[in-house]
């Protein structure tokens, strides 16, 4: 699994990744849409903390200057 997030890149996903778990938790949304914002954010999260992002690999792109 090789790095292909940038820093920034990270600190995005981060920052939505929490949005989204505050509106599925916090109760902003209900019903699927709550729960498609739980999963995104709870995957945005996951992305950002190992630095790999399986769609940018798949579509082999990367944001990770070298």
């Amino acid at each position: 699994m090789k790095l292909n997030e940038s820093n920034v890149d990270r600190i995005i996903r981060v920052i939505a990744g929490v949005v989204l778990l505050y509106l599925g938790f916090g109760g902003a949304l209900s019903g699927a849409l709550a729960v498609v914002a739980d999963v995104l954010g709870v995957v945005l999260l996951l992305t950002s903390a190992v630095g790999f992002c399986p769609l940018y690999a798949l579509f082999k792109f990367s944001t990770l200057k070298k």
